[in-house]
Formats: C-alpha cells, structure tokens, sequence
C-alpha cells in the first residue's frame, strides 16, 4: 500500500476543485440524467472542512463536511480517483472527517449516497454508519440512500 498523507484545508484548494470535477463526471456516468435531480445538492461553496489524501504528492481522494444541525455533520463528497481505489483511501478520508467533526463538537454524521455507488454503501456500513430515513432534499428521491453513525 502507498504511503496517504492528509491534509485539512477549504473548498478553495486546487486539487480539491479538481477532484470534485472528477467526482461529478463520475456519479453522470454512473447515474446519467438522474444527476441533474442531485447536482443541486453537491454545490460546495464555502466549505472551511475539507480532506484531501495524496499518494506521492498526488491528490488522490478527498471528502468534506458541513453542519446539519446543531450536533451532526453532513459528509458530501467523498470520491477517490479510479487508478488509487483499493487502497483504503476512502475509509482515511471517512476517518478524518470523523475525528475532525468531533474535535469540532459534532457528536453524528449523517450522509446521502445514490443507490448505484454500492461500494459507497459498504465503506459506511463497515465504518458503523446505519441506515436512516431519507432526509431533508432526498426525502422524495426513491434512488437515495441516507445514512447515520453516532461519532
């Protein structure tokens, strides 16, 4: 396995606006035209809580969080590239956002994920994430798969 680093940092980095282009192209291939239903929900704005793992000095998979409510968390946009699947980077980046949230005083995470990204619903499931209701935006979507885990 290569050797992840980490590093806490904003929406406004580089590598992570990249990577968030990256994702976006690959949840339109997977899930085509329904995306345009979920695009609106992944608009990252000003996001102080970002995570971005490299292998090598290369960005290779990053996460983010933002308040839900006074206690939780919402995890958005986890992705890591293809090519450095396998690697256990997703389960790194679900871990920091984790620790960082409850160094914040977040005591739960909550997350939205579409029902083709299966590999997605394993990562949480193995990391302690149970299955919730749909909330909020994705109450109506039959396709959401929401998910919570006491940190």
């Amino acid at each position: 396995m290569k050797t992840v680093t980490l590093i806490r940092t904003n929406s406004d980095n580089p590598d992570f606006r990249l990577l968030v282009t990256e994702l976006d192209a690959d949840l339109r291939l997977r899930n085509g035209d329904m995306m345009n239903i979920y695009d609106q929900h992944n608009i990252i704005e000003k996001n102080d809580t970002v995570v971005i793992a490299y292998t090598d000095q290369i960005p290779a998979g990053c996460g983010c969080f933002k308040a839900f409510d006074q206690d939780s968390v919402e995890v958005k946009r986890m992705f890591v590239r293809p090519g450095a699947r396998g690697n256990g980077i997703s389960k790194i980046v679900l871990n920091e956002l984790e620790t960082w949230a409850l160094e914040s005083g977040f005591k739960h995470a909550v997350l939205e994920s579409a029902g083709k990204q299966v590999e997605a619903h394993n990562l949480y499931q193995k990391s302690g994430y149970g299955r919730i209701p749909n909330y909020g935006p994705y109450v109506n979507l039959p396709y959401s798969f929401c998910f919570m885990k006491t940190l």
